[in-house]
């Protein structure tokens, strides 16, 4: 994979897994996206269809049900998602990073032996309960607690944001929450809980401004009791456990936006070619070619952050700065490109049937979830010794 940087050229399974994805996305995914973004409503279907090429298992071990590939592979996979459909790209994104990865990286054998099965499967989905309304970024703010009584934890609280949460095939949510004080600060652990768990409830779903065919919903805990053994990882490092898991998906994110980013490009080349305006194709306007130039641009440059994000972490280097870099620089890119296709456009572009319609308005999340560009901005300063 890291030849990519030098050579220009993917090495051929990963070019072979990218266009696979490309196929499907275009084959599978385009024709019913419009629709689940009109209705709100999830992809069954098209989620079944990726777990049938094995996406939600592509960077874990064969023998816990995955395809023995990388993180990178992750990423070639959900850029071509993102082009087509930032909702479908999501799903697959958080099931993996957000739902299977932490107890792959954190769990114990047992954890690992009951749940990745099932999640690299496809077949089920898990998501990953960190943000409250006074909670996200704020560690300090995280008031969902878990108490010890016997061999059980009680957990009493609540959740927002929450992407994978309330599907039908939902089966596990893991939960940050404290579990006591050290030195004055709170002790916050994460502990999985089945979704078939007295007490836990997932709210009704969001009306959202995009990734509407999406899965996010608040949650609440009420007397929510689970065995002691689903503590996931050393008590106390729940939240520090995350910031790593944070600092992988940021390069998910990333592959995501950059996929977003390049399927307004793809869009607007065909639009400005086939769009006749004053005796011409809109494209041949310098007007309309540059903007596009810019665009394409945009997402090279962001393409290359990514790459060199997922080299770094494959090599076992550090890999924290360029992860921001590459999230923040990615994520703009994609908004840039949605509000230039949208105008490229013209009053198409304020049309739903329309792809770049969709991008305009799913991209804004890009720049937030995940952490926001501003706390990318505080990463990156941090890690330049500022």
């Amino acid at each position: 994979m890291t030849d990519y940087l030098s050579t220009g050229s993917l090495p051929d399974e990963y070019r072979q897994l990218a266009l696979t994805v490309r196929d499907f996305a275009q084959q599978v995914v385009a024709p019913v996206s419009a629709k689940h973004d009109a209705e709100h409503s999830f992809p069954y279907e098209v989620v079944a269809g990726m777990a049938d090429m094995g996406l939600f298992g592509l960077p874990f071990p064969e023998e816990f049900g995955g395809m023995g590939g990388d993180y990178f592979a992750l990423c070639l996979a959900l850029e071509e998602l993102g082009k087509v459909d930032q909702s479908v790209a999501i799903t697959l994104e958080a099931g993996v990073s957000l739902g299977a990865m932490p107890i792959y990286r954190f769990g114990n054998d047992k954890q690992k032996t009951e749940w990745l099965p099932q999640l690299t499967s496809g077949r089920a989905l898990a998501g990953f309960g960190l943000t409250e309304p006074d909670a996200g970024s704020d560690a300090g703010g995280t008031r969902t607690t878990a108490v010890e009584d016997g061999e059980s934890w009680v957990i009493n609280g609540a959740k927002q944001f929450i992407t994978n949460s309330g599907t039908d095939i939902t089966r596990l949510v893991t939960v940050t929450a404290v579990t006591g004080q050290t030195g004055g600060k709170k002790e916050i652990s994460t502990i999985l809980v089945p979704t078939t768990t007295p007490g836990f409830v997932a709210e009704p779903a969001y009306n959202k401004v995009g990734w509407n065919a999406s899965d996010t919903h608040p949650l609440s805990f009420t007397d929510v009791r689970v065995p002691k053994e689903n503590l996931l990882g050393e008590r106390g490092r729940g939240y520090a456990n995350f910031l790593r898991i944070l600092d992988e998906g940021r390069i998910a994110i990333a592959a995501l936006a950059v996929g977003a980013a390049q399927g307004c490009v793809d869009e607007s080349v065909r639009y400005a070619g086939e769009r006749q305006a004053f005796g011409q194709a809109i494209g041949r306007n310098q007007a309309i070619a540059f903007k596009i130039a810019r665009m394409e641009a945009r997402a090279h440059v962001a393409r290359t952050a990514y790459y060199d994000a997922a080299a770094l972490m494959l090599a076992g280097k550090p890999f924290k700065k360029a992860a921001s870099i590459a999230k923040m620089v990615a994520s703009e890119a994609a908004m840039d490109n949605a509000r230039d296709a949208t105008q490229i456009f013209g009053g198409n572009g304020f049309m739903n049937e329309y792809p770049v319609s969709r991008h305009y308005r799913d991209s804004k999340i890009l720049e937030i979830g995940e952490g926001t560009t501003e706390v990318q901005l505080m990463l990156i300063a941090r890690e330049l010794g500022l």
